[in-house]
């Protein structure tokens, strides 16, 4: 979690600003598979997902997040995304 990737949309809603074939960044929020942490404590969540970011700036394409993020992503400096996250696990 938290890490960076390359993706592709494979499926988008109409009239949005993401299209279908567009090629963005995004950094991984959520994963089924479990997560060591470094206390030694497990975290997994029923989903994965990853949060869109801006072309020049790691900054999130949405103005909303749906969902609880783990604290990882504040420890690697997405001090934004955690701003907008309803809850920070």
């Amino acid at each position: 979690m938290g890490d960076l990737v390359i993706i592709s949309v494979k499926v988008a809603s109409p009239r949005k600003g993401v299209k279908k074939k567009d090629v963005h960044q995004a950094v991984v929020a959520r994963t089924r598979s479990a997560h060591r942490r470094k206390d030694g404590s497990y975290i997994r969540f029923d989903d994965n997902a990853v949060i869109l970011l801006e072309k020049e700036k790691l900054d999130p394409k949405a103005g909303r997040i749906f969902g609880p993020i783990p604290r990882e992503l504040a420890e690697k400096g997405f001090q934004k995304i955690i701003s907008l996250a309803p809850e920070v696990i």
